[in-house]
């Protein structure tokens, strides 16, 4: 029997819109709340099922401390989930609770139920991304450079329009902080430094967002591309199973949105 990458890859989104909706099935509109943080459990699940052994998932806080003066600290919003590298010691952990400091983080990602474009709303795509700016005061974490982390926002449900211009403006207030984007089952977002190598080419001078269409694999693509970041080893071996789009993914972008210089 011929092997089938790209049903695999499927079958991951499915798996996610399966177990996602059994507490919905369930509960119905009560306590959207624990709904959540369900779905938060659902996707760390799921991400413990690939990232090597020197990795674990947790919640919680990045703090950087200041010797000069304790109450000059610096410390994050809560973050739904961080992949951090657990031969380092934690400063704090209960469960799959941590503090830590921006050493060992190797991935930061936020979980909403649904995303949308317009503002004023927690769940709005712009408040999102100012969560993650408001990251910069960690110099590592910050990074947009060829070493940075994976900073991704993961979203089950997106239905607004991904071609407006509102998302656009969005994407441009991140430059880049936000590095990978996941909008429903079929919308995904990826930040790129370079254009080298993209077929169709993408005509930038910097840096630059390509938007993609790909339907039943954006949550795939999503967990491949985290993986593929926080490996410590090469996986160029595996790269037609993660993405398995024919041609790769550049057959199905979008949009582009380029950035001539970051500030």
């Amino acid at each position: 029997m011929p092997i089938n990458p790209n049903e695999f890859q499927q079958s991951i989104t499915k798996e996610i819109n399966t177990i996602k909706n059994r507490v919905r099935n369930l509960i119905g509109n009560a306590n959207w709340g624990e709904e959540g943080r369900y779905k938060e459990a659902v996707l760390k699940n799921v991400i413990k099922k690939f990232i090597p052994s020197n990795l674990s998932v947790g919640t919680g806080f990045i703090l950087q401390g200041n010797e000069i003066n304790y109450n000059q600290a610096e410390v994050s919003s809560q973050l739904d989930i961080i992949i951090y590298d657990n031969t380092y010691p934690v400063l704090f952990s209960e469960g799959d609770f941590i503090i830590t400091t921006e050493t060992n983080v190797r991935a930061i990602i936020e979980v909403k139920t649904k995303v949308v474009n317009a503002d004023g709303q927690s769940n709005s795509l712009r408040d999102i991304i100012e969560k993650f700016n408001r990251l910069s005061v960690f110099p590592r974490i910050s990074s947009t450079d060829n070493n940075r982390i994976f900073k991704g926002l993961f979203s089950y449900d997106y239905t607004d329009d991904i071609e407006s211009e509102r998302v656009e403006e969005i994407l441009r207030i991140s430059n880049g902080m936000i590095n990978h984007i996941s909008l429903g089952k079929d919308k995904f977002i990826r930040h790129w430094n370079s254009n080298v190598g993209l077929v169709p080419p993408v005509e930038c001078n910097s840096h630059f967002y390509n938007i993609y269409q790909l339907n039943d694999l954006s949550f795939s693509y999503f967990i491949s591309n985290l993986i593929h970041m926080v490996s410590t080893h090469s996986l160029n071996d595996r790269g037609w199973f993660s993405f398995p789009i024919p041609g790769t993914k550049e057959q199905r972008r979008v949009r582009t949105v380029c950035f001539e210089n970051r500030t």
